[in-house]
């Protein structure tokens, strides 16, 4: 069974439209916590950090579950990690409006829905956390989302190189594309204003303090 139609995507990042946005702010009008936006490369430690804290503070915070074209990996599950889709359906969402952003990498559609971020404002006293790539901090800044950006950092390129290497799970394309892409996240980073705190995750317990303060002042 084919898992992907071969339908032509425009799922390329792209800023969301003044409706939207209008959509946006009608719906998080409730919330009591700024959403919290968390960035960072493949490799960084991202995923390990936040689901330590989520797991310390569950009724603290909310993860907004984004929408992709890819498979699930192994030990991944559906409507947990992602909301796996085929490019048909994710195609639909674009055309309806339904993201907050979306981009594509890898040959992949990746996107944060306005229902997604809602569903988590809806529910009293959590923080939304958005987890999310350079493209989609880019959009969500263009929107009335009044987010707060947080972005962790390896601690140098030939690092997070070893990182990826060394889950074995990478091909030497993926590899090569993802430090690419570290490299544009990290000159971006260094704008002012980009961020509101960088997180530099050389030392696992020390990184993991750290988004936890900035996500507690929330």
């Amino acid at each position: 069974m084919r898992l992907f139609s071969t339908t032509p995507l425009s799922c390329r990042s792209r800023l969301i439209p003044s409706l939207l946005q209008t959509s946006i702010s009608t719906r998080m009008s409730s919330t009591a916590s700024r959403p919290i936006v968390i960035s960072g490369p493949s490799g960084t430690g991202k995923s390990t950090i936040l689901k330590r804290l989520m797991a310390a503070h569950p009724t603290k915070f909310g993860f907004s579950i984004s929408h992709t074209t890819r498979a699930p990996r192994a030990g991944e599950t559906r409507d947990v990690d992602y909301h796996y889709v085929s490019r048909t359906e994710f195609q639909t969402l674009i055309d309806e409006n339904g993201f907050i952003e979306h981009a594509e990498f890898s040959g992949n559609c990746y996107g944060t829905s306005v229902a997604s971020v809602a569903a988590v404002a809806e529910k009293s006293g959590k923080t939304c956390i958005l987890d999310i790539d350079m493209q989609g901090v880019k959009s969500v800044k263009a929107t009335d989302l009044n987010a707060r950006f947080l972005f962790i950092a390896p601690p140098s390129l030939e690092e997070l190189e070893r990182r990826l290497r060394g889950r074995g799970t990478e091909s030497e394309e993926s590899v090569q594309k993802r430090l690419e892409a570290a490299k544009g996240e990290m000159e971006y980073a260094k704008e002012p204003g980009a961020h509101d705190k960088v997180v530099i995750n050389d030392d696992l317990e020390k990184a993991y303090k750290e988004v936890e303060e900035f996500c507690l002042a929330a």
